[in-house]
């Protein structure tokens, strides 16, 4: 007679393994880099860097708000991603399992004992990544199918960098700052749209991308990054510097030969190697300022 146990633990760790390629760990830090940049720069001294609330921050949107925001995605976008072919590379499609919808339900609630570690000042960015993360992939709001709105709503991905500096800093951060991020995600959004505009198109989805088409979506994102770049230049020179490179790197693919495709995943490398510029730089500053 077959154990029960035998048969329950398969399952569950097969589920556990399609919720961990659910949420991307190839982007994981595209959430959890922006809260290290914001304690970097919200910290006046080197204890607070390991203070409850940062450490709090860097678990939650390390693992469960990327559950939470890819897990809302997957389950609406069903029938869309029956026919995208990068879902049959290194994603998985969401085929109806059970369980998805309540660990997507379950990983937004764990948000709930973050927000009680963290200082109320940080709530309010809590709450906008709680908010955009839903809006943008369900109904009735559905961002991701109304051009412009599709890119303006993803800066909830610069949110949990301004969450931790409020955190830690007990302030809110530069306005310039805030601007800067959410023009760089507008940015990286659409550009990771471009794979797939034939894709939507055939499924009938309007986005940035498919309402400009590819060269003109290489324009769009380029005006973002450089619109960024000049932010953080405002707020430091070398910010702005170091920002500059993603205008430069749609100029050099669209003048080259190199497909969108391959372009498109070097950017979590990309990212992580700015990232982690800019958070030297705020522990720099701290340490010698």
């Amino acid at each position: 007679m077959s154990n029960p146990e035998s048969t329950e633990r398969p399952a569950t760790l097969e589920a556990l393994s399609y919720l961990l390629v659910l949420s991307r760990p190839r982007f994981w830090l595209y959430l959890a880099g922006p809260v290290l940049v914001g304690v970097a720069y919200g910290a006046e001294t080197v204890s607070e860097l390991g203070s409850p609330a940062g450490i709090a921050l860097v678990a939650y949107f390390l693992l469960p708000a990327n559950v939470y925001l890819y897990g809302v995605n997957d389950v609406y976008d069903r029938g869309i991603d029956a026919t995208n072919p990068k879902k049959d590379g290194r994603e998985t499609r969401y085929r109806g399992q059970r369980y998805v919808p309540v660990a997507v339900v379950v990983c937004g609630a764990l948000a709930l004992p973050v927000a009680a570690i963290v200082p109320r000042v940080a709530w309010p960015w809590i709450g906008t990544f709680l908010v955009l993360g839903a809006a943008y992939s369900a109904p009735p709001t559905r961002f991701k199918t109304t051009p412009f709105l599709d890119s303006l709503s993803n800066g909830l991905y610069v949110v949990p960098g301004a969450a931790a500096y409020a955190a830690v800093a007990g302030v809110q951060p530069p306005l310039l700052a805030v601007l800067g991020g959410w023009l760089w995600a507008m940015g990286m959004h659409t550009f990771s749209a471009i794979p797939d505009i034939e894709p939507d198109r055939k499924a009938g989805i309007r986005t940035t991308a498919t309402l400009l088409g590819e060269r003109r979506t290489y324009a769009y994102c380029g005006a973002c990054w450089l619109a960024s770049a000049g932010a953080f230049a405002l707020l430091d020179p070398r910010f702005g510097a170091v920002l500059l490179v993603y205008p430069v790197l749609v100029v050099a693919i669209t003048a080259s030969s190199v497909a969108v495709d391959r372009a498109y995943w070097w950017f979590p490398a990309i990212n992580t190697v700015v990232g982690t510029v800019l958070t030297l730089g705020g522990l720099w500053g701290m340490t010698y300022g």
